[in-house]
């Protein structure tokens, strides 16, 4: 670790880049992924450890043991993996807007989906998708993974939209960054969650800090009971239901 270098710039040295540019896409990389709300797993399973008056390194090592579920931590990996099948499968062919389309046709007319695309608050894209979108066009030129993100985002939500099976066709945090990645020649694709887990610490432990200075109470599940439960069912099933 050197003290005058930053955090981004002693991360990438640990891990042997000295790339000017690539350091400066970890400082974005780390900053985009430091969520600390508690609306993803790994951010509530650290606030929900640390409610106990658990130790940072309890708390934090909980929040990484959500993050390692595939549903959670392994988003950028399968967009990863979806992209490089994406342009396989399209054998060849220029990726044009045209191509594109008839490409993300095949693939949801096949029972799949559009993997990145759709979030589960946003209803617009995610800024985290455009700021690395952003750094692409200023630093990236004649990548064609990274082209063919960026035309699947001028064509998938119009897709998506005709579909009519999305409520949100627009793209997320991980739309985006494993072609970065790539790019840069990080290809250990199980090293990406790692990464992940780097820039959510940033987030999360700050927040456990502030928590436990405001002295917030320990978190507790909603129970509910059965006559709650069956009175919602009535509601939603108020002719019965078989």
């Amino acid at each position: 670790m050197e003290n005058t270098s930053d955090m981004s710039e002693n991360f990438c040295k640990m891990l042997g880049y000295n790339d000017p540019q690539f350091i400066e896409l970890m400082r974005l990389y780390l900053t985009i992924h430091s969520d600390h709300e508690g609306g993803n797993v790994s951010a509530h399973t650290c606030h929900l450890v640390g409610s106990a008056l658990s130790d940072p390194y309890l708390s934090l090592s909980a929040s990484m043991n959500g993050l390692a579920g595939p549903l959670h931590g392994l988003a950028n990996q399968e967009v990863l993996r979806f992209i490089k099948d994406f342009k396989e499968d399209m054998g060849g062919k220029p990726a044009t807007a045209e191509a594109v389309k008839e490409q993300c046709w095949k693939v949801l007319n096949s029972g799949r989906v559009i993997p990145g695309y759709g979030h589960a608050v946003l209803r617009k894209t995610d800024p985290r998708f455009t700021c690395q979108a952003e750094f692409a066009k200023k630093h990236i030129k004649d990548d064609e993974l990274v082209k063919l993100v960026q035309t699947i985002y001028e064509v998938a939500p119009g897709v998506l939209t005709e579909h009519g099976k999305t409520k949100n066709p627009w793209p997320n945090v991980d739309a985006h960054s494993g072609v970065l990645l790539v790019h840069y020649g990080m290809k250990e694709e199980n090293f990406y969650t790692v990464m992940f887990g780097v820039g959510r610490a940033i987030g999360v432990l700050p927040m456990l800090t502030i928590s436990r200075a405001l002295g917030f109470s320990l978190e507790r599940p909603k129970s509910l009971t059965t006559a709650s439960i069956k009175k919602t069912m009535e509601v939603m099933y108020p002719h019965g239901h078989t």
